[in-house]
């Protein structure tokens, strides 16, 4: 049984933030006890100005891999990054009524307002924090797949509450789980997503390698996936090979005992 949680490094920046959560509790400015600093991204700029990164990647400590998982069980989740909606594979999901977190770029929203309030509205689906403009988050600029990721700590601010903003009007909540473009972080940014109130969550599996894998490669991918497996796929290519090989893999896993579900209430946060 897969049990990796968010694991969060002591530091002067935590003890920092603590600090002042402390001072602007009374004046109801911050959550009770030590909660991240949510709505206050200038506290969250100053808390942060001048740290160095010294950690690149997309499996840090503070981003949610997998989950603690009772028996069977596997969680879904998929990318709308800036393009179009794979309408197969979201009625596959509904159909078999299994869950996921939707992953919405702000772009993806622009471009489809109807289809993101639907799918907003569908109680089977949580909506995911996917960026602004869909770059990696870094206080360097440092890229990834030729990508240049945010290149301060008002650039990786801006990158995820903007999309925070836009999703909480959304959905008339704000969201829990942040996953940047590309995936990668460096570890201050992974604090800062914490001190905005989000979770960034990764994965275990990579099912269909950025909507590249075929049909059968993607269904193979997830079929070989372990209990508490958060999978990555995409939403945002219907001509690709992902709805059909994610449909034959819950078919196969369905009828094999495996159980598809929510990553809210499973997988650790804050």
């Amino acid at each position: 049984m897969a049990a990796i949680t968010v694991r969060h490094v002591i530091n002067r920046r935590h003890f920092l933030a603590a600090t002042m959560v402390g001072s602007l509790a009374a004046a109801g400015m911050a959550r009770a006890g030590a909660q991240p600093l949510v709505g206050d991204a200038g506290t969250v700029a100053t808390l942060n100005a001048g740290h160095v990164p010294t950690q690149w990647g997309m499996a840090l400590p503070g981003i949610t891999t997998s989950f603690p998982a009772n028996g069977r069980e596997i969680a879904l989740t998929f990318d709308a990054c800036p393009g179009g909606c794979d309408d197969a594979l979201i009625d596959t999901l509904v159909r078999t009524g299994v869950p996921a977190v939707l992953f919405l770029n702000s772009r993806w929203i622009d471009a489809h307002p109807d289809r993101a309030a639907q799918l907003a509205a569908n109680p089977l689906f949580e909506i995911g924090n996917h960026g602004t403009r869909h770059v990696p988050l870094s206080v360097t600029g440092r890229s990834a797949y030729g990508i240049r990721g945010t290149r301060s700590v008002n650039e990786v601010i801006d990158e995820v509450w903007t999309n925070h903003n836009k999703i909480a009007a959304l959905t008339g909540r704000p969201p829990t789980w942040f996953r940047t473009g590309t995936a990668h972080y460096d570890d201050v940014a992974v604090s800062i997503v914490h001190e905005l109130g989000e979770t960034p969550l990764g994965f275990t599996v990579n099912a269909d390698n950025g909507a590249t894998a075929s049909a059968s490669l993607v269904r193979s991918n997830i079929s070989a996936a372990a209990p508490g497996s958060i999978v990555i796929a995409h939403m945002n290519h219907p001509k690709s090979g992902t709805a059909a090989g994610v449909g034959a893999a819950i078919g196969a896993m369905q009828a094999a005992g495996w159980n598809f579900v929510p990553v809210s209430g499973r997988a650790a946060t804050g």
